[in-house]
This record gives C-alpha cells, sequence and structure tokens, in this order.
C-alpha cells in the first residue's frame, strides 16, 4: 500500500505560481511512477504530468508543456509539481498518483493509488 497527501494548492492569479507536493508514505517509493492529474467543475479526470521511478523520464500533457515541471526527491518520498505562468483554465482539483511500474502511461486507470487532492484555483 502506498499513501498519498497532497498540498500546496490555493488561489493565485493568472500568471502565477503555486507548487504542490504530493507526500507518500507506505511501501518503498522509488519503484513507483508517479502522475499528476487534475479534475476541473463538470470535466472528466485528465493527465497533466508523469515522472519515472527514478526520475530520469517526464511526459506532459500538451497544455500544460513548457510551463510546469514534474519532479520527485526519493530520498524524501515526495513529488513535485512546479506550476508556473498559470492560466484559468488550469483551475481544478489536482491528484496524484502511483503505479506499481517503473514508467507508468497517461491513463488513470494504470494507477493503483490516488491522493485526495488539492484545489487549484486560477483568477483572471
Amino acid at each position: 500500500q502506498v499513501q498519498l497527501v497532497e498540498s500546496g494548492g490555493g488561489l493565485v492569479q493568472a500568471g502565477g505560481s503555486l507548487r504542490l507536493s504530493c507526500a507518500a508514505s507506505g511501501r518503498t517509493f522509488n519503484s513507483n511512477a508517479m502522475a499528476w492529474f487534475r479534475q476541473a467543475p463538470g470535466k472528466e479526470r485528465e493527465f497533466v504530468a508523469k515522472i519515472s521511478a527514478y526520475g530520469g523520464v517526464t511526459y506532459y500533457a500538451d497544455s500544460v508543456k513548457g510551463r510546469f515541471t514534474v519532479s520527485r526527491d526519493n530520498a524524501k518520498n515526495t513529488v513535485y509539481l512546479q506550476m508556473n505562468s498559470l492560466k484559468p483554465e488550469d483551475t481544478a482539483v489536482y491528484y496524484c498518483a502511483a503505479a506499481q511500474t517503473l514508467y507508468g502511461g497517461i491513463q488513470d486507470r494504470e494507477y493503483d493509488y490516488w491522493g485526495q487532492g488539492t484545489q487549484v484555483t486560477v483568477s483572471s
């Protein structure tokens, strides 16, 4: 089992930045690919970014590429999402997820453990 707890969400103006954190506990963290997903009101949950178990491979949704950066610190059992140049359309609940594989995918069904989510609101 892996327990995930997100933090760092909040209200920010368009063009601003936030850094989300996801602290993991439980089984070995550095054998899990990690990802961030988000869900806006009335929309389906969508993939945002992922990072491989050892941190060497990252992948982003086109909508956030160049603005968001995913990283991890396996010594701290934590994964981060640095979000810059935020837009109102980035407003959503952001979830971190862990897969029982080294690289993960971009479908939510590929992830086995989920956090409770953290709200990000970007005002125009």
